[in-house]
């Protein structure tokens, strides 16, 4: 978008909030750079350049604006509705592969030289993936400096910084504030009743948000020892790289207020990334529902409820565990076959509030499980086991960088693996925001009330003019079913 100078130009002088994310302003004159919707009163259209990335801001020597806050807005919708190298790319930086494995261990995931990689980077992004991790590396360090009272030693090493010089001179470069002022400016109530490992902050999103069903999906399905709803929150254990956590994430008018509590700090990035695609955050619901609303026979749902989001997972893996146990079953018997799992193979946890008791099994440890000892048809257990297996050892990954089409044939190609199965994987697990589901039960009851074609090629064949936003469509007609996955706890 940021090619288009008339659009960004409109964007910036309505201070539209729907565009922070989708571009940046780089202001000649004071050389800082700013979100569309920044307060302040818009520059000379001479003076602005726009940019596709904070990290391209900075690489052309500009620094964020201490008003609007660039680096705390949504991420791009890009990411979440792509699946080419650069999308999958940018979803890897936010993991933090980067600061893990380097920029080869970024290339060798995606399977790709790293010369490729940067190029494509540069040529789209306006930066290579080391300056992409770098201005992570700088929100992160400055979300750990105003909102936690530990040793600005301590926060240079969590936030992927190789050095506490470096660290300086990178938050000095972006912010034009040393990491002492900036705890300065802090506000205090922000350091007040902290604990050590806890964090508090606000993940922003473009309005509107409708928790309604995508809260509800997430309580309806829980499995007890690894999530819970409580006091308004939705509560979970986390399984990361560097150890655990424990996440809680309450629904605000414009926010979502996210408690972590990490056993190394260093996984705070990957944490909050994980958070933010568990609950959709980066989406366009303006432009989502324009399209959906554009079908007669969905308007009336998009117009009572905008802005729901697709429930995804923080950890694709287990949710492609969780749907092969949810075959032909109902969401209470698919939590009890999972909650079994996680008693006898979970990793346990120490959840100082009580009420999560496990992380969900890995892999490795599934592999292990004795098929005769899981309570399903003998079938399903060929399934289970099969999938468990390819999982294990590589050959079917679900995982952000996964090829969305590639990892859909394969998992159809398993014994036991329909269309449904593979369709609720790609569109909770992968990300696909046009997968789609024209068998399930659901979605058949919901279009014959509807007056849409009831049989599935039908279906597909109306649903066409929902592309690319098949996986939303989806939502609003679950939401016409009384299950309790369409309800907000109380």
């Amino acid at each position: 978008m940021h090619t288009d100078t008339e659009r960004c130009l409109r964007a910036v002088r309505s201070k539209d909030a729907r565009f922070d994310g989708w571009f940046f302003t780089a202001v000649l004159t004071t050389g800082i750079y700013c979100r569309p919707s920044c307060p302040v009163v818009p520059p000379k259209p001479g003076n602005m350049t726009f940019h596709p990335s904070a990290a391209a801001c900075q690489q052309a020597g500009f620094r964020a604006c201490k008003r609007c806050r660039p680096d705390t807005s949504p991420g791009s919708p890009e990411w979440n509705m792509r699946a080419d190298l650069t999308a999958r790319a940018m979803r890897l930086i936010a993991e933090g592969v980067v600061d893990r494995e380097g920029v080869p261990g970024l290339a060798a995931r995606l399977g790709y030289s790293t010369r490729q990689i940067e190029r494509q980077l540069l040529a789209e992004l306006g930066a290579g993936p080391l300056a992409l991790a770098r201005a992570q590396r700088a929100q992160t360090a400055r979300l750990l400096v105003e909102t936690t009272p530990l040793p600005m030693a301590d926060i240079a090493f969590a936030a992927g910084f190789s050095s506490i010089r470096t660290f300086n001179d990178t938050v000095r470069d972006v912010y034009a504030l040393s990491p002492s002022e900036l705890r300065t400016r802090a506000p205090r109530s922000r350091l007040a009743g902290t604990t050590p490992g806890t964090l508090s902050l606000r993940l922003p999103f473009r309005s509107p948000l409708n928790p309604d069903n995508l809260f509800g999906h997430l309580a309806a399905t829980a499995v007890p020892g690894v999530e819970e709803w409580r006091d308004g929150a939705y509560r979970r254990t986390l399984r990361l790289p560097y150890g655990h956590g424990i996440v809680a994430l309450t629904p605000n008018p414009d926010h979502i207020a996210c408690r972590l509590t990490l056993s190394d700090l260093r996984d705070l990035t990957v944490a909050i990334s994980r958070c933010r695609r568990l609950l959709d955050l980066d989406a366009d619901p303006a432009a989502i529902d324009d399209q959906l609303r554009a079908d007669p026979l969905l308007a009336p749902l998009v117009d009572k409820a905008p802005g729901r989001r697709v429930p995804r997972t923080v950890d694709e893996a287990e949710f492609a565990v969780r749907a092969v146990l949810g075959q032909q079953v109902s969401t209470a018997a698919a939590r009890t076959h999972a909650a079994r799992l996680v008693t006898a193979h979970g990793d346990p946890v120490d959840d100082p509030e009580g009420g999560l008791t496990h992380i969900f099994p890995s892999t490795e440890a599934l592999a292990a499980v004795d098929p005769e000892t899981l309570a399903m048809p003998r079938t399903r257990r060929t399934t289970f086991t099969t999938l468990v297996a390819h999982l294990a050892d590589g050959s079917v990954n679900p995982g952000v960088e996964s090829d969305w089409a590639e990892t859909r044939a394969r998992l159809l190609d398993l014994p036991g693996f329909g269309p449904w199965t593979a369709d609720v994987i790609a569109m909770r697990a992968l990300g696909d925001p046009d997968a789609f589901l024209p068998t399930d039960l659901g979605i058949r009851r919901a279009a014959g009330e509807l007056g849409l074609p009831a049989t599935p090629a039908a279906l597909t064949a109306r649903a066409a003019a929902w592309r690319p936003w098949r996986a939303y469509a989806v939502q609003y007609l679950w939401a016409t079913d009384s299950h309790p996955i369409n309800f907000l706890p109380v």
